[in-house]
């Protein structure tokens, strides 16, 4: 067939899925669906069930005692819910940080950021939240680039955790969408339904709700019947032709996946989620109540030359407690309160089912249903959940008066036939992820670590291990021969670089500013305490707020927090103290006022007991919404630590940088150039609200930034706040540099899902463009547009070893559409470094693929909170920490009187 004939081929097909949604979505409950011609007839005594796309009847969230309950009907296998908890741990600490920030920051600078991260593929630009993937594939390389790759740095032979596919069929495939009725969830039982017709479809591959054939099949749409063994309920399966696929099709790579993923069933793992665990090879975490699966996640990709398949490591924390123990220990903590607090505890988790391997968001309890609720089934029968589960999952629920949790279906998953709640048994649901309260546990999350840091040589042996088990199956070996498929044996190997050294610069005389290398270890926290710092601001007036039993530690604390500044010729004069008599949040809020409209302090530094979040809060929200004071926030038992005088030196530098200072920074020839980064975060209390940071750099040495922080609720407000944010920075831009705007703009975008990226390519940038046409008064202007994506299952080898920082991958592992390459700009010295993929989506900047990644690498190194480099570039990491300190603390925007200021360290 011609490239023409596909192309219609596959019109024709989407326009007859289409056509055919659209028929089953106006059909109401009751009507009959189905082909016109079948395969068989149905068995004797099948009812006829509603067609998989007619319309649910609208059900309420708390249904009265005379409604018929709603079915527990679980979700389809493509639905996974979110994900249970992804372990990441970092060995470094950061005592000089603000408290409540101070964790948020160890996953900055490296770690084992094995698995994923939201429930979804921790692959490239993993999804957060609840997005939805738009499979087109937007090119953004410009057609002229005839190169993306760099030349400076010494070249290095690199190894990454992809394997070749060697050899792979490249005919035309089929693909058909396969419905069962009565709904069938478990993915196992509708493969092996639709297993009992192999003579009737041939060679296939299904993966519960997608199937690909060499073949088509006749008649279209086909009707099929089999027999689930469970129960001997009749079961009809229809199958439609939805497209065909022709090498280079986004679904013909999902075909691969499918079969990849087969492949894993073979090996006897579990799927959880959307990826396999080692049930058999659980590590039991039993002082915790935990236990821990080994897992893997893979995809095939086309990438620069050849389809790779991405195979990484990763873990799945999984707890041994049920929802029924969380309402137990309700109970006991407040027996007339009990209901409010399970509400408060449970609302918004992910709980596990084990009976279906889903994980469902809990958005309600129904008090009044218990499992011994009856509830109508599709054929009229009624039924109570205790017979009910025992009937199809042979599970007995031992407490028959314990509430039933409330979930709420996907508009998808309604469309295709589910009922808009779904109820759930507490008892029959497994609690998921760590609390903040785990978290705090030291001891927890370094037994977590002991298991889950795993170092390059054992990760590149656990992965050669993986491939090994794949050659040696032999029903993997016969599946990917009939497809003819190979894979190599071992982890493909390409030429990287390893960038040079960049020379970190301090303050002196003018002519004889200090310079040092940052070190092979991009460490430089020695001759920082010993040099002057690059801006010294003036500190005249500054107040400490601490609980009169804290004093004396406060006290010690900053006649150490003096000498500390004096080594890097900082002055800090001795503070006005003021003493409270205890550490509650409102105590603290009157004292700020009175301190604020007594003393007028350019800084006020607060001493408080423990970590306690709406303390914190009341803080921030008081100094930073509504009297505009920078603040500095350090917890008790930092005052007297073992070491204190390194805590004492990372709150000067961050005092320093919070009244308008600056320590260092590094060399970047280029003038007249503006570097923006952006992140998003969400609202801790308000669902589907979040805030967009952007910070601008607004001098050539990158020591004054301007921010602006917005609320939004959906993306085209998200574009229109980014825009207009953009524009202020510019003003500020000009009020800097003598009226003049930048010569060139550099943007890095974080928070982009890999469905978003073509949103904000036709959205965001166009935007963009029309604002900065107008501020440049319709003249030509330079902006590159990067999109930086940090949870990405790549790893990269150099030996058995980490890569060093400055290491480049910009060949072999990227993708041909883009303009992109991969930077590892930390040092990790526990677990195994993770690499930091950019995707250049919109470039006229002017500098070649080298000069940016040079760029890029220098601006990892201007993170004031780290005497180190970070893993994306620092305007970057400013705004998640601005966005972060909005999104937990102040739900909402901060004064304008502190944009200029970096107050958010």
């Amino acid at each position: 067939m011609s490239e023409g004939g596909r192309a219609r081929g596959r019109a024709r097909g989407r326009a007859r899925g289409q056509q055919q949604q659209q028929q089953q979505t106006q059909r109401r409950p009751g009507e009959e669906h189905g082909p016109q011609q079948v395969q068989a007839r149905p068995p004797p005594g099948f009812q006829q069930q509603p067609a998989p796309g007619a319309r649910p009847q609208p059900q309420t969230a708390r249904p009265q005692p005379a409604m018929q309950q709603p079915p527990p009907q679980m979700a389809p296998p493509q639905s996974s819910g979110r994900a249970l908890h992804r372990v990441s741990v970092r060995s470094e600490s950061q005592p000089g940080d603000d408290m409540t920030a101070r964790m948020r920051e160890m996953s900055v600078a490296g770690g084992d950021n094995g698995g994923n991260g939201n429930g979804g593929p921790a692959g490239r630009g993993a999804l957060r939240g609840r997005r939805q993937v738009n499979v087109d594939i937007i090119r953004t390389r410009p057609v002229k680039l005839d190169s993306k790759q760099g030349s400076s740095g010494r070249a290095v032979k690199l190894m990454a955790n992809y394997f070749k596919l060697e050899t792979h069929t490249n005919w035309c495939l089929y693909q058909y969408r396969v419905d069962f009725a009565p709904e069938e969830d478990r993915t196992p039982i509708r493969k092996g339904l639709l297993r009992n017709h192999k003579a009737v479809l041939g060679g296939y591959i299904f993966d519960g709700t997608m199937m690909f054939t060499s073949h088509r099949l006749n008649p279209d749409p086909l009707e099929l019947f089999s027999t689930r063994a469970s129960d001997e309920t009749a079961i009809r399966i229809t199958v439609r032709l939805v497209g065909d696929l022709a090498v280079g099709d986004y679904h013909y790579l999902q075909f691969f996946n499918i079969l990849m993923r087969k492949a894993l069933g073979h090996l006897q793992l579990q799927l959880v989620g959307r990826n396999f665990f080692d049930a058999k090879a659980k590590i039991l975490i039993d002082q915790f109540k935990l236990e821990l699966w080994p897992g893997y996640v893979t995809s095939i990709r086309q990438h620069e030359k050849e389809i790779l398949l991405c195979s990484e490591i990763t873990h799945k924390v999984m707890r041994q407690d049920t929802v029924l123990d969380l309402l137990t220990e309700c109970v006991q903590r407040g027996e007339r309160n009990y209901r409010n607090l399970f509400k408060q505890a449970i609302i918004g988790s992910v709980i596990l089912t084990d009976y279906n391997n889903h994980t469902y968001r809990v958005d309600d309890v129904d008090f009044d249903t218990t499992p011994s609720s009856k509830f109508t089934l599709r054929n009229g029968e009624q039924i109570s959940y205790i017979d009910y589960f025992y009937q199809k999952y042979q599970k007995r629920i031992q407490s028959r008066d314990q509430p039933m949790l409330v979930t709420r279906t996907k508009p998808r998953e309604r469309r295709a036939g589910m009922a808009e709640l779904v109820y759930l048994v507490p008892e029959l649901c497994r609690m998921t992820g760590l609390t903040d309260e785990m978290r705090g546990n030291f001891n927890l999350m370094k037994a977590l670590a002991e298991h889950t840091r795993v170092g390059p040589e054992s990760r590149i042996d656990r992965l050669n291990n993986f491939n090994r088990r794949l050659l040696r199956e032999q029903a993997i070996q016969t599946d990917l021969r009939e497809w003819n498929m190979r894979l190599a044996e071992k982890l493909v190997e390409f030429q990287g670089r390893v960038l040079p050294q960049e020379k970190i610069m301090q303050g002196g005389r003018p002519g004889q500013e200090v310079k040092y290398d940052a070190g092979a270890q991009t460490d430089w926290t020695r001759e920082l305490r010993s040099n002057p710092m690059l801006v010294i601001p003036s500190l005249n007036s500054w107040v400490v707020v601490c609980p009169n039993r804290l004093k004396r530690d406060a006290q010690n604390f900053v006649t150490t927090l003096v000498r500390a500044a004096q080594g890097m010729r900082f002055v800090i004069p001795q503070p006005y103290f003021y003493d409270i008599q205890d550490d509650r949040a409102g105590t603290f809020v009157e004292a700020l006022e009175e301190v604020i409209s007594g003393k007028d302090p350019q800084l006020i530094m607060c001493i408080v007991t423990n970590n306690r979040q709406d303390r914190y809060s009341a803080i921030k929200k008081k100094c930073c919404v509504d009297r505009a004071v920078p603040t500095q926030v350090i917890v008790a038992r930092s005052l007297n630590a073992k070491g204190v005088m390194s805590i004492a030196t990372k709150v000067a530098i961050q005092i320093c940088c919070k009244i308008g200072g600056a320590p260092w920074t590094v060399e970047i020839p280029l003038s007249g150039l503006m570097v923006v980064g952006f992140d998003v975060c969400h609202d801790t209390t308000t669902k589907g609200k979040s805030y967009g940071a952007l910070v601008a750099s607004l001098d050539k040495p990158f020591s004054r930034y301007f921010s602006a922080v917005s609320a939004h609720t959906s993306g085209e407000e998200l574009s229109n706040y980014l825009t207009s944010n953009i524009a202020k920075a510019l003003h500020k831009y000009k009020e800097y540099n003598g009226g003049a705007l930048p010569q060139r703009i550099v943007i890095y975008r974080d928070g982009v899902g890999e469905g978003q990226i073509p949103y904000v390519f036709k959205h965001e940038v166009e935007l963009l463009k029309e604002q900065l046409m107008k501020m440049y008064g319709g003249q030509a202007f330079r902006m590159a547009f990067i999109v930086v994506t940090k949870r990405i299952n790549t790893r990269l080898f150099l030996g058995n070893n980490n890569p060093p920082p400055g290491t480049v991958a910009d060949e072999c592992i990227t993708l041909p559409e883009r303009y992109d390459f991969f930077l590892v700009s930390q040092s990790v010295r526990q677990g195994t470094v993770s690499p930091t993929s950019y995707n250049v989506i919109s470039d006229n900047v002017g500098l070649d693929p080298d000069k940016l990644q040079r760029l890029t690498y220098k601006l990892t190194h201007l993170y004031f909170n780290w005497s180190g480099t970070v893993r994306v570039p620092a305007p970057c990491q400013y705004a998640h920490k601005l966005a972060f300190l909005v999104g937990q603390a102040l739900h909402k925007a901060p004064s304008s009187r502190l944009e200029d200021l970096l107050y958010f360290l």
